[in-house]
């Protein structure tokens, strides 16, 4: 069995939760994956490259981009816009390569919302306590930020209900192989063999 057309795996959590990192150790033992490139409005910074990092557009051509419903899901932050241009991951899935977005719970939803067979994964540390260990281990937040992430973490906790499997991140290699075992589980769901199953049924009628 083959899947023509691979899957959108949706990756989101909190703050300190670990995602970027899971999403890197992911990348780095399975380059099979695909991480989607995001477009964004803001200066690329030193060493980042367009197309690589980012997709650095203008204002203008951002905006212009959702009036054509160019992006699977778009926000501003800080006064830039962030978007996962629609096309690029479009044409990924259709060559059959499994694409990773990699974004805040927000997108997420949007994402489930408009792409139905999307999987959606929400990462979490093994305790509450931890995640705020975390965030405080970082040394780079302070003690308002962190109470800020601790009160956005709340929100998106009482949105974890929406995605269909949790990802424990209590070690990055762990994370990384439940993500690869819930994919393979994943291609061999009937709603993703239907042609396989179709094509099964009627050779057995063509051999009777």
């Amino acid at each position: 069995m083959k899947n023509k057309r691979g899957l959108l795996l949706v990756v989101s959590g909190p703050s300190g939760a670990g995602k970027g990192t899971v999403c890197a150790d992911i990348l780095k033992r399975y380059p099979e994956f695909k991480l989607s490139v995001s477009a964004t409005t803001r200066p690329p910074r030193p060493g980042e490259e367009d197309g690589v990092n980012y997709f650095f557009l203008t204002r203008e051509e951002f905006e212009k981009r959702i009036k054509e419903d160019g992006f699977i899901e778009w926000a501003e932050f800080c006064g830039n816009l962030y978007g996962t241009p629609k096309a690029n991951v479009e044409a990924l899935l259709n060559d059959g390569i499994d694409v990773i977005l990699e974004i805040e719970a927000q997108g997420a939803l949007k994402v489930k919302k408009d792409f139905k067979d999307a999987v959606l994964f929400f990462v979490v540390p093994p305790t509450a306590l931890q995640l705020k260990e975390r965030l405080t281990g970082r040394g780079t937040e302070t003690e308002e930020k962190i109470k800020a992430r601790l009160s956005q973490a709340e929100w998106e906790f009482s949105q974890a209900e929406n995605y269909k499997y949790i990802l424990l991140n209590d070690k990055v290699e762990k994370a990384t192989e439940r993500f690869i075992s819930i994919v393979k589980a994943e291609k061999y769901g009937v709603d993703k063999n239907t042609e396989f199953i179709n094509k099964f049924a009627q050779d057995l009628k063509n051999i009777k």
